[in-house]
């Protein structure tokens, strides 16, 4: 006698590919936050783990560059920074700066750098670019207490520097450089699954990225000695960033609302083109790279 039976059972998670583009699934990177949180572990555990410095790399890098940008835009190039001490004007910037360019450097990759646990193991691609900007929250914290070390060095000493009120909208800032680093990396990713020559690109475009974005001068010396070309270093989002930091927690500068408000539309706009180009690679790009 033959009965006719009906499974009833149903997958407990189904694989397919995204069907929207605009979609950042945080949903199911919620339920891979476990992956998420191991990643970011491993990423702080083994950045220098086989270095004979180790952590202190953190802490060379940007002293080491602050004393080279002192010496070569400060004190050959007289370049001034006002009643703000060069080294710490420019230690400033290079802080903000390096957590964007980490940020950057560190997503850019992702599709090229995965590509063997990418065809094997299935979870949310966007986490590798999240542990990306999350991880380096860590460097950029121990950059930041250096930063505020020197900071009570010079102010004990006398010298005409101040935090002021704006300085709450600074997690905003940190907030806006992670996630202008987070968009461009997503697109870049996507774009070097097909073009390997953007890899060669990529260090030589941050340098030149670096000189438009006033970390090693005021937006205002620019305006002053190139104004025929002021719109390339006043309309980037990065030069804006780093000239607010500097103004919050120096007192040097000044912070616009307009700007401010354009830096947050851009910052939205690049992050929805990284997400909506990196859904987009993340169909095909085991096939490609």
């Amino acid at each position: 006698m033959n009965k006719k039976t009906t499974d009833t059972n149903e997958w407990l998670f189904e694989i397919t590919p995204k069907n929207k583009l605009l979609a950042l699934n945080l949903k199911e990177v919620w339920q891979y936050r476990d992956l998420l949180l191991l990643f970011v572990k491993r990423n702080i555990i083994t950045a220098y783990k086989q270095t004979i410095l180790g952590p202190l790399w953190y802490l060379i890098q940007p002293l080491f560059t602050s004393v080279i940008f002192t010496l070569i835009f400060n004190n050959v190039a007289n370049i001034s920074t006002g009643s703000v001490p060069p080294f710490l004007f420019n230690l400033a910037g290079i802080t903000i700066w390096n957590y964007f360019t980490s940020c950057f450097s560190g997503t850019s990759n992702t599709f090229s750098a995965n590509a063997g646990i990418f065809g094997k193991v299935y979870f949310p691609r966007v986490i590798m670019p999240l542990v990306a900007v999350i991880s380096n929250l860590v460097r950029f914290g121990i950059q930041l207490f250096i930063f505020m070390a020197f900071f009570l060095y010079y102010y004990i000493n006398g010298a005409a520097i101040s935090i002021n009120i704006y300085v709450v909208l600074f997690p905003v800032m940190v907030l806006i450089m992670g996630l202008l680093g987070l968009g461009l990396g997503m697109i870049i990713s996507a774009m070097v699954t097909k073009y390997r020559d953007l890899n060669i690109l990529i260090g030589f475009g941050m340098q030149l990225l670096m000189y438009i974005s006033a970390v090693m001068y005021p937006v205002s010396y620019f305006v002053e000695k190139l104004p025929k070309y002021a719109w390339v270093v006043k309309y980037n989002p990065l030069s804006f960033v780093i000239e607010s930091v500097r103004y919050m927690l120096l007192n040097t500068g000044v912070f616009d609302v307009s700007m401010f408000i354009y830096t947050l539309i851009t910052t939205i706009i690049v992050l929805f083109l990284g997400i909506i180009i990196f859904n987009r690679a993340e169909k095909s790009f085991i096939d490609t790279i």
